[in-house]
């Protein structure tokens, strides 16, 4: 765990008792500091009961306070707990900022901080693995994995890649990060900003926090995020900014088995972008490039059986999600599509997939948004309505030839059927092993009847 001179004897206040929230009671405790917290459930309390006061800091008083960490997840514009710290001109800041402040007593390292509206876990576990892979000391945290607080710290010498949304943006004020980077920006989040050009000034404070001297990454797949880029180039120099496409690396995506796809190209270009800047040569990003091997429910390989492969991409959540991974894999007449797709709909169109319509040779459409689905696509492919998962899997195995591709990318929200997409995508990914396992062992059984024979 990390911890710090820095909190010693202070007073801070914790909203919000989940990973994040906890961990930094924890590392807050584990400094010396006094710690007030509060979640509205009583189990995370009971693990903070005799070490911590238990109070919501939106009702006592914060005179005296350090700050008042909150969850990412709290929202910040209509929550009580903004108003009321700063009556007390107390700072309402999150683990992230913690970590910040913690940095100068921490061995000498650098820092990876990476945001966008998509592809950032993505981006991430990349950066950790190309630097991993070329044996540098590397921690993966912030919107990823473990609270980077949680974890022990880095010699001299170690890189921390953080993954950042921009709530957890929102509650730092102190990252200098050695590189930062913007992947791309679409409306999101609109309910806690004041429309598109706040969410997009919430991205732009992760530069803002950046010294002249730092490196900046800008993806170039829409024109916010590059005019963003070339603001910083005008502030600090084009040597200190990066706006990249992937146009020089996409001769070498097909060797690239997890990250097919447009967007993925996008996402390899800002990886290879920071970890040149922090001081990788190609001789050392480009062989690991290829055995990255993906995140789950992100264009996940869950397997190849009889020369079909199974992608579980239950992340895509909405049709702008679902279009690159059907762009992945463009007409070819040795492998086609078979398409997985529905849920709880978060529309009535798949305008953004229209386009790659023709790479799909048949959808088998599932959940409410089955049927809707199945009359949009009717004109446009051989479709299944299969309603169910498990019958979708089970249709498209017995129509896919070797070469094929079963591709669940379902455009919808998983509420319908599933808690979340993660259960949704580890659904398909059970299903798709036990097939292949009923295969197996069906194969086996038919081997050994014709020995006896």
């Amino acid at each position: 765990m990390i911890n710090s001179p820095v909190f010693t004897g202070k007073r801070y206040a914790v909203l919000g008792l989940a990973r994040s929230g906890l961990t930094a009671a924890e590392s807050l405790l584990a400094s010396g500091a006094r710690v007030t917290a509060w979640d509205a459930r009583e189990e995370p309390r009971r693990a903070l009961e005799r070490r911590a006061e238990l109070a919501d800091p939106a009702t006592i008083d914060l005179t005296g306070y350090a700050g008042v960490v909150v969850s990412p997840g709290v929202p910040l514009n209509t929550h009580p707990i903004a108003a009321h710290a700063a009556k007390y001109g107390v700072p309402v800041i999150g683990d992230i900022e913690l970590f910040a402040l913690a940095r100068p007593h921490l061995p000498a390292h650098r820092v990876v901080a990476i945001t966008g509206t998509n592809g950032k876990s993505t981006t991430t576990a990349l950066v950790h693995h190309l630097l991993q892979s070329a044996a540098l000391p590397v921690r993966m945290g912030g919107n990823i994995g473990l609270p980077v607080l949680g974890q022990n710290p880095l010699g001299p010498g170690g890189i921390y890649v953080l993954e950042l949304s921009s709530y957890q943006i929102d509650l730092t004020f102190s990252l200098e990060a050695e590189v930062a980077a913007l992947l791309n920006l679409t409306p999101d989040h609109l309910d806690r900003y004041d429309g598109f050009a706040g969410y997009a000034a919430s991205k732009a404070r992760l530069f803002a926090m950046q010294r002249p001297d730092q490196f900046a990454v800008f993806g170039t797949s829409d024109a916010k995020t590059i005019a963003l880029g070339q603001r910083e180039a005008q502030l600090r120099g084009a040597d200190r900014v990066a706006l990249v496409d992937g146009a020089d690396l996409a001769g070498l995506q097909p060797q690239w088995p997890s990250l097919q796809g447009p967007h993925n190209l996008q996402n390899a270009a800002v990886a290879v972008a920071i970890v040149t800047a922090l001081g990788l040569s190609e001789g050392q990003w480009r062989p690991a490039l290829a055995s990255f091997r993906g995140l789950p429910h992100r264009m996940e390989r869950v397997a190849e059986s009889g020369g079909v492969t199974y992608i579980n991409d239950s992340k895509a959540t909405n049709p702008a999600s679902t279009a690159p991974a059907l762009a992945a894999f463009p007409p070819n007449p040795d492998r086609r599509i078979h398409w997985i797709v529905g849920g709880l709909p978060k529309g009535e169109s798949l305008a953004e997939c229209e386009a790659y319509f023709a790479n799909v040779a048949a959808a088998y459409t599932i959940g409410d948004a089955g049927p809707l689905f199945a009359d949009l696509l009717a004109s446009h492919t051989k479709v299944t309505r299969s309603e169910m998962m498990c019958d979708a899997i089970r249709q498209a195995r017995e129509a896919a030839r070797p070469g094929d591709v079963v591709l669940l990318s379902p455009a919808c929200a998983s509420f319908d059927q599933f808690r979340d997409y993660e259960a949704r995508g580890d659904s398909f990914r059970q299903i798709v092993l036990a097939l292949i396992e009923e295969d197996r062992v069906a194969a086996s059984a038919a081997a050994r009847t014709g020995e006896t024979r």
